[in-house]
């Protein structure tokens, strides 16, 4: 045999037949189509028990899908990423900025004044 080729290939030592009777009945199931925006279709198969959730993330896009084909939710908002400095300037007025910065600069010149800091 060329290759060294194994006539159980794909198999590992000690496996035994593998199908049904061996592992047991499957549970029931369901198919569940859902659709993005872009036109995109993903088949998803969950128990019948189980609960089909509202939305599924499309594989293809990432876009938020629904199973109404003629509805489906809009992409989501994407905000650009915030600056530590923004999420500040949201929470703060320059007046209140002003303030803050000529009290920490007083403590700084207390210290050095002291000689804790040398700077």
């Amino acid at each position: 045999m060329p290759g060294g080729g194994s006539a159980i290939r794909g198999s590992r030592v000690g496996a035994g037949p593998m199908g049904e009777a061996e592992r047991g009945d499957t549970a029931p199931r369901q198919r569940v189509v859902f659709f993005c925006a872009n036109g995109h279709e993903t088949a998803t198969v969950f128990a019948v028990e189980a609960a089909v959730p509202e939305a599924w993330d499309c594989p293809r896009c990432g876009l938020p899908t629904s199973t109404d084909v003629n509805n489906p939710p809009p992409p989501t908002k994407i905000e650009p990423y915030k600056t530590h400095l923004a999420y500040v300037k949201e929470r703060r007025s320059e007046s209140e900025a002003a303030e803050i910065l000529e009290e920490a600069l007083e403590k700084l010149r207390a210290r050095r004044a002291r000689g804790e800091v040398i700077f």
